[in-house]
């Protein structure tokens, strides 16, 4: 295919950008690709809109994006969280306009009054007299806020789908689903709960390679020498036989050499999910082992050792999130543009757990994930340098080729060592199935 060449995106032939070791640069760089994507993977998969702690009393909403869809999940009367779309049905305006917040009882529509139910349904409309003896009706669907077609909860954690059809919630997850058992197996109440706030940050750069280096292993050592190299420096100026800080320790984690990293594990599941092992060992530290005490405590000592022994750095949920179980973390993706990504991370408290381990997951966030961490920059320049490059002419192929044919098929996937492009190769394996779907 020429450099220059758009695909005919009516047709199967899409297929062609993806080969088993390798991808065509345009599926990172061509706006009319990002909207096919819009439309077939993020139209029907099912997408992550926010975890039920997040509304925990009636009235509460948080707002998400599905797509290019506006979207937000409000807790109703009776229990239940809704997820409908952000308009109104009578002028079209956006019903909440902050991030988060509470609508009262009702959701009502800051144009002209037009009040809702939680569930989306018409409550009341003013001036009432003058609908009479038009086709106005207050129970016909076409005046409620439409709700999405299919919305499901596993574990507490909302998803929702733009298509009426297709697999559940559950049978979508498949293996990946033991990473969202272990997230909340970990807390000794056995549910999870998003405090701390959010942080959001834009990069400059296709969704897809964001998710790409979530189980990416052989950029660390590159990509944040300067801050394995700062963090080492830091440690050698503390007195001899300090055992190295935290902070420190999570940052010079990143500069282990390639027989480290080639020894982990990497699981890949259908749908383009996947997960790494852990790069930390199971810390001895006090707040470590009091925490673990509480497990113990609420599980017996065995439960608790099989719960601890499910090691997992990042997992991803394609095509929209990344958990992180061992320090309690959930990355959100919302594709904005073909060259345009935000990433929102939140962390989470596990209820029943001592309040420093949540504090150990704050000091995470922020020395790995923030904007003003001294890790996260490193991987937003390259993330941008690669957008850059894909738009030049200096080639048309995007490499996957490391450790190809080796991949072993495994119940639903497949397994692979350390330093494997597996997990790249498993997106676009589902990539190309959702793109190539009829219309």
């Amino acid at each position: 295919m020429d450099a220059q060449q758009s695909p005919d995106l009516a047709t199967p032939d899409i297929a062609r950008l993806v080969q088993p070791d390798r991808v065509h640069k345009s599926v990172y760089a061509d706006p009319a690709i990002f909207d096919l994507e819009m439309e077939r993977i993020f139209g029907r998969a099912w997408v992550y809109v926010g975890h039920d702690s997040q509304v925990p009393n009636v009235g509460d909403y948080h707002q998400a994006l599905i797509g290019r869809e506006a979207v937000f999940m409000v807790r109703g009367p009776d229990g239940a969280v809704h997820v409908l779309f952000n308009r109104c049905p009578h002028k079209g305006a956006r019903l909440v306009a902050f991030p988060a917040g509470n609508v009262g009882k009702f959701i009502r529509c800051p144009f002209h009054g037009w009040s809702f139910r939680c569930d989306g349904g018409l409550h009341a409309v003013p001036i009432r007299d003058g609908y009479q003896g038009t086709r106005f009706d207050i129970n016909d669907a076409d005046f409620s806020v439409r709700r999405l077609p299919r919305q499901a909860v596993y574990r507490g954690f909302v998803f929702a789908s733009l298509a009426a059809d297709g697999p559940d919630l559950e049978s979508f997850l498949g293996g990946i689903r033991s990473s969202i058992d272990n997230f909340c197996d970990r807390a000794p109440a056995g549910e999870v709960a998003v405090e701390g706030g959010v942080f959001r940050v834009w990069q400059q750069s296709n969704w897809k390679i964001f998710f790409e280096n979530l189980n990416d292993t052989s950029h660390p050592m590159v990509t944040h020498e300067s801050a394995v190299n700062a963090a080492r420096a830091e440690y050698r100026s503390l007195p001899p036989g300090t055992k190295m800080p935290f902070q420190l320790h999570i940052i010079e984690g990143n500069g282990e050499p390639y027989e480290f990293w080639d020894k982990l594990e990497m699981v890949a599941f259908d749908n383009g999910h996947s997960y790494m092992g852990a790069i930390f060992t199971p810390p001895t530290d006090p707040v470590s082992l009091a925490y673990i005490a509480t497990l113990e405590a609420a599980h017996g000592a065995a439960r608790a050792r099989e719960i601890l022994q499910v090691q997992r750095h990042n997992s991803i949920i394609y095509p929209s999130c990344s958990p992180h179980t061992s320090f309690q973390q959930l990355r959100v993706i919302r594709p904005i543009a073909v060259d345009r990504t935000l990433v929102e991370i939140y962390t989470f408290r596990l209820k029943g757990a001592p309040d420093s381990l949540f504090q150990r997951s704050v000091v995470y966030a922020n020395v790995v994930n923030s904007p003003s961490s001294v890790v996260m920059p490193d991987d937003i320049e390259v993330y941008a340098r690669c957008q850059e490059g894909l738009k030049t002419q200096g080639g048309d192929w995007v490499s996957q080729h490391r450790d190809a044919g080796r991949d072993r098929p495994i119940a639903g996937g497949f397994v692979g060592n350390g330093l494997s492009e597996l997990p790249m190769r498993n997106q676009f394996r589902a990539w190309a199935q959702y793109m190539t779907q009829d219309a």
